[in-house]
């Protein structure tokens, strides 16, 4: 399979796009879609944010307390500025509605990038699956893109394109006022968006070798437990000195097929920053385990944010 691939940004610019798998993820107790609206307008803003920030949606899958999201972009910034976004607008529309504006601020986003042939795969087989937290069917659930995948492409999507309404329109269904007039989306009769018109379906069908039984069969065959940890919680925790120097050495092996040891001050640079990015840690920690002084990984840090 492709991991990067080219694609045409909605920006219209045509780049190198890697995988990301985002997550937004609320509090212990706090219900972030409390009603059918709020699971359409989540769907909407994925859509939204991605057009606004330059990426683009593969598949989605939303329920109550957290959403899960696999994204090409075509950097680990614009990946994050996304994730950000979503969450930015999101919490506007939920403060609106509920006059409650505290609950979101525990909520936390994550883009994680997807660096191999597993992650991908699993990740997305891992995101259809969640719709089961709500007790949905996989294959029924609304509110994820599971069932734009594999459809006969020989059969027209039919809709109402959101490129065609009138501000007030907009306004009424999509609740932004984005400008949206080169989109391809299309509604259907209810005022949902339809994943088939801006999920990025040929992706994730060529992942699983354009084969369905085959996704489907990664799907059936996932340990959520354990795609949980790697794509959602390990990112977000401190993991101590022991646990944290395996993680990177498997990293390590997997980029540069050497130990940290025999790794050189050129490719440790390199790598901290990415470990930065996606891992919770901390200056002191990466000097420990890559065996750099903390100058120099605040150095290749700093190098990082400037640029």
């Amino acid at each position: 399979m492709k991991i990067n691939v080219i694609r045409k940004l909605p920006s219209g610019e045509t780049k190198t796009v890697q995988p990301y798998h985002v997550s937004m993820k609320g509090l212990e107790k706090a219900i972030l879609c409390r009603d059918e609206e709020d699971y359409g307008i989540m769907v909407k803003y994925i859509a939204v944010c991605s057009h606004r920030k330059n990426v683009i949606v593969v598949i989605y899958n939303v329920v109550s307390n957290h959403s899960h999201i696999a994204i090409l972009a075509s950097s680990h910034k614009d990946a994050c500025s996304y994730a950000e976004e979503l969450k930015r607008m999101y919490a506007q529309w939920f403060q609106t509605k509920y006059l409650e504006k505290q609950i979101l601020k525990g909520v936390d986003v994550q883009a994680l990038l997807l660096d191999n042939e597993w992650y991908v795969r699993n990740a997305l087989a891992y995101i259809p699956r969640n719709a089961i937290d709500n007790g949905c069917p996989i294959d029924t659930c609304r509110w994820s893109a599971y069932r734009a995948m594999f459809a006969d492409k020989s059969v027209p999507v039919t809709g109402i394109p959101v490129c065609k309404f009138t501000r007030r329109e907009q306004d009424n269904v999509m609740h932004t006022r984005e400008p949206l007039k080169k989109v391809s989306w299309l509604v259907d009769g209810h005022g949902e968006l339809m994943p088939e018109s801006f999920c990025d379906t040929d992706y994730l069908e060529q992942a699983f070798n354009n084969d369905q039984a085959f996704w489907l069969k990664t799907i059936g065959a996932l340990n959520p437990a354990e795609m949980e940890e790697k794509l959602v919680e390990a990112p977000r925790r401190l993991l101590p000195d022991s646990e944290f120097f395996k993680v990177i050495a498997d990293m390590v092996n997997h980029w540069f097929k050497m130990g940290i040891a025999e790794l050189p001050n050129d490719k440790k640079k390199r790598i901290v920053t990415y470990i930065w990015r996606t891992r919770k840690t901390t200056v002191n920690q990466l000097a420990r385990v890559l065996g750099m002084s903390r100058e120099d990984v605040r150095m290749s840090l700093r190098l990082v944010n400037n640029g």
